[in-house]
């Protein structure tokens, strides 16, 4: 049963003054302060630089914290398929956030950049945009590439192969038999702590020559200042666009964090990776 209080004048119990200066003491220990979102980013491993600074942007100039998860493109898509609480999605292909969007999980898809293909090579070996086919169908060259389905990286690999086979009948089933997918799936060699896999895997000499995109190699190359990037020929080249979508019931700071992906500022810390702008 619920009681009423009521104040009679010129009397006041211990008990209500106790309670009432622990009030007062409540309302000056609280403070009233808004609480920051957070906001869930599962993004490509071949964003993890760009858009971890881009996160620290957003998180300076709006509060809202970004929580974020890295890994194949593929793999991911599947994950929030499945159910991960993922609010923003940023693939290196647009067939992944596209399949998403026609599930109904989430809303349209936009390309905020793209990327190009490129070969990272050991550096003693003597390779050039000119011979690059020649030293990749090489049965002494050992050639890398991602694990295509779960790694967008490793089905721009497969379109270079088809490219090369209209240059040279039986190349592609060549080079599609000959490639080692040492990256992307769970079963993928782990390199050292700070060390990125793709240049790792060059020095170890598990792969002469490895197909991954250009921003990869540039980054590769910081780490391994004597391996080479080899820009691929127009005959050969491959372009990658990546997809931006917001998955349905996201909160607002999600939408907030991808609309300042795509602004001046986000496309500003996408340049300096080596992204060009997704218009």
């Amino acid at each position: 049963m619920v009681r009423d209080f009521c104040v009679i004048p010129g009397r006041r119990s211990a008990r209500s003054g106790i309670a009432t200066e622990a009030l007062a003491v409540l309302l000056v220990l609280i403070p009233t302060v808004a609480l920051a979102d957070s906001v869930q980013l599962y993004a490509a491993g071949s964003l993890r630089g760009a858009l971890t600074d881009v996160a620290k942007a957003f998180e300076a100039k709006t509060g809202d914290q970004v929580e974020m998860k890295f890994g194949p493109s593929g793999a991911l898509k599947s994950e929030i398929a499945g159910g991960a609480k993922a609010q923003v999605f940023a693939s290196a292909n647009m067939e992944h956030p596209r399949a998403l969007h026609d599930m109904g999980r989430s809303g349209p898809v936009v390309r905020f950049a793209r990327n190009k293909m490129c070969a990272l090579a050991h550096p003693l070996l003597k390779v050039d945009g000119a011979n690059l086919l020649t030293r990749m169908l090489d049965p002494a060259v050992k050639l890398g590439i991602s694990t295509p389905k779960a790694d967008p990286s490793g089905d721009y690999a497969l379109e270079i192969f088809r490219k090369a086979d209209a240059i040279k009948p039986g190349a592609g089933a060549a080079l599609e038999k000959k490639a080692q997918q040492l990256t992307g799936s769970p079963a993928s060699a782990a390199p050292p702590e700070g060390r990125l896999i793709y240049g790792w895997l060059v020095a170890e000499g598990r792969a002469d020559i490895f197909l991954t995109y250009c921003t990869n190699a540039r980054a590769a190359q910081k780490q391994n200042s004597d391996q080479q990037i080899i820009q691929l020929p127009d005959s050969l080249g491959v372009g990658a666009d990546y997809g931006l979508t917001v998955i349905d019931g996201a909160p607002p700071a999600a939408q907030a964090f991808a609309n300042f992906i795509v602004s001046p500022d986000g496309e500003a810390i996408l340049a300096s990776y080596g992204f060009a702008p997704g218009n």
